[in-house]
């Protein structure tokens, strides 16, 4: 993915596992252990949370996605 395309994806507000797929560039059984790894620990801090969805800011935050960084890439192709 390039960086255009990953801040798209994060730019949601909601992560699904087809986002989570492709954001970590894993398969399905991956992603869903991902997934439940997060949900367990905001389910532990006494977040409610759709049943199908993560927040992407916990998954940008797992993943440790350098927002700035891909910006940065952006904005030196516009150049």
């Amino acid at each position: 993915m390039t960086a255009e395309q990953t801040l798209n994806l994060i730019a949601k507000q909601w992560c699904n596992l087809q986002d989570l797929m492709k954001l970590g560039e894993i398969g399905r059984n991956s992603a869903l252990k991902i997934k439940r790894e997060i949900k367990d620990n905001l389910l532990n801090k006494g977040y409610k949370i759709p049943n199908q969805l993560l927040p992407m800011k916990e998954v940008v935050k797992y993943l440790d996605i350098d927002v700035n960084y891909l910006e940065s890439r952006i904005k030196k192709g516009n150049e």
